[in-house]
């Protein structure tokens, strides 16, 4: 099978492809540029999912990036076993095929447990005195001292939170590059997600953004070298655009204005108690699923809902059979925001009762996705000097809780997840092979297919 690197740029739009990416406008000026069509909800982890596997969530299972377990009666955000994934791979059809094929992913999601050959993903280290440790996941094993060796730790606090920069993305980049050379592998699936820090929080302003398009740029121009180099088939391709945002939505304020949801108070701070709820919603991006625990209330959640500015669709069984997104992990109803809102997850009216982790990088005990954590609270003029006394108390070996992140959900100005973006905004991909480019859409669901034309370009039809 033809030896081919899959690089997935997180929020690469074409209107981002210019004088600030010289590189890449340079290097697809002469190759097939088409759109992607966004998918519901057009999330990192469900848009992958489909990728990988030609299948909507209806079959993947991943509805977003979180979801409420109707069993453990918990909220779960980012997991990672890719058992949640249902679906057979691209990469074990290739292997029916070609039995020397071998697979790299490269912090694509749902990473751990997979069946792909060589594999690495974060995963920090969770120590008994409360400290969180950088670190990363590898398969084999073995891999990971390899390249921490080579490239020092994994930089975990610059991948996502206030610190997040372009370290982690070369160090990605670069581990990359390792693997490629120490296995060879046919397919390399790379996770480049620089970009959508500045898109979240400055939206789309190339002004703004500049250093970190040129940045993105740099390590693109490295992957695009070395992969023509070695006669790879190289394809450039992003999960969803970025747009603009000025409003925030807190679903889950207005059904607890409602009586709707249940809290649980520790030390004078408010827990959301989903299971005791009787309705409440899972926010991600510009998608939330609503959860009803008690159906005599349904009509009047979705009253609620109806009345909320910025709800642009509202989704029942027949809507999210219609947008594919019928399967027992989505909310009873799914909610999608129009072009200039998101949701957030907050619950609590009053910020001095927000939760302890509310105020932390913490995105596996928050009930939703918080793109807050990318900023330090500029209300506070102190804030650079507290975090600098935390991370001291850290190298000292005492507990420290890094509670610098803002309750200020208006910051925010680029989101996504929504479906019915302009063109200019919706994802890109981008085949190395010389042709013209497409006008027309490429559905999400057919990106896999793209791939496997890829893979089997040099194969006889009659054998694919």
């Amino acid at each position: 099978m033809k030896k081919t690197v899959v690089i997935d740029v997180v929020g690469l739009s074409a209107s981002l492809i210019g004088e600030h990416t010289p590189f890449l406008k340079n290097w697809v000026a002469d190759k097939q540029l088409s759109s992607i069509e966004p998918m519901l909800p057009a999330v990192t982890t469900a848009v992958q999912s489909t990728y990988v596997t030609g299948k909507w969530p209806t079959e993947t299972g991943i509805v977003g990036n979180g979801w409420y377990d109707r069993t453990d009666s918990e909220i779960k955000f980012w997991k990672q076993s890719n058992k949640l994934v249902g679906g057979e791979k691209i990469w074990e059809r290739a292997r029916q095929l070609d039995p020397s094929f071998t697979v790299s992913k490269m912090f694509w999601w749902y990473n751990m447990y997979s069946s792909a050959d060589f594999s690495v993903t974060p995963r920090p280290q969770y120590h008994a005195d409360g400290v969180k440790a950088p670190d990363c996941y590898t398969h084999p094993s073995d891999l990971r001292d390899r390249l921490q060796d080579a490239l020092g730790t994994f930089p975990l606090f610059n991948f996502w939170g206030p610190n997040a920069n372009i370290k982690s993305t070369r160090w990605i980049a670069d581990a990359s590059l390792l693997v490629d050379r120490w296995h060879n592998p046919t397919l390399t699936l790379i996770y480049l997600p620089h970009l959508d820090y500045c898109l979240q929080k400055f939206g789309q302003d190339p002004a703004k953004s500049a250093k970190e398009l040129h940045e993105i740029d740099d390590v693109l121009k490295d992957l695009i070298q070395h992969y023509e180099r070695q006669s790879a088939e190289i394809i450039i391709l992003s999960e969803y655009g970025i747009m603009n945002v000025s409003r925030p939505i807190h679903p889950n304020r207005l059904l607890r204005e409602a009586g709707l949801i249940n809290v649980r108070v520790e030390q004078g701070l408010e827990l959301l108690d989903a299971g005791a709820s009787r309705a409440f919603a899972v926010s991600d991006h510009q998608v939330a699923h609503v959860y009803i625990n008690d159906p005599s209330c349904a009509a009047q959640v979705r009253s609620i809902l109806e009345k909320t500015p910025g709800i642009e669709l509202i989704l029942d069984e027949a809507g999210k059979q219609k947008y594919h997104m019928d399967h027992e992990r989505s909310g009873d109803l799914v909610l999608m925001a129009d072009a200039d809102s998101w949701f957030t997850y907050y619950y609590w009216n009053d910020d001095a009762k927000a939760p302890d982790y509310a105020r932390l990088v913490d995105i596996h005990r928050k009930p939703g996705y918080d793109p807050v954590e990318m900023f330090m609270d500029p209300a506070n003029p102190l804030i650079k000097l507290k975090a600098g006394y935390k991370l001291i108390r850290k190298k000292l070996g005492f507990r420290y809780l890094m509670n610098v992140i803002p309750l200020d959900a208006t910051l925010i100005k680029g989101s996504h997840g929504r479906v019915g973006t302009p063109t200019a905004n919706h994802p890109v991909f981008v085949s190395s092979r010389k042709g013209q480019s497409s006008t027309t859409p490429i559905p999400a669901v057919e990106v896999y297919d793209k791939i496997w034309e890829a893979l089997t370009a040099e194969i006889p039809q009659k054998i694919v």
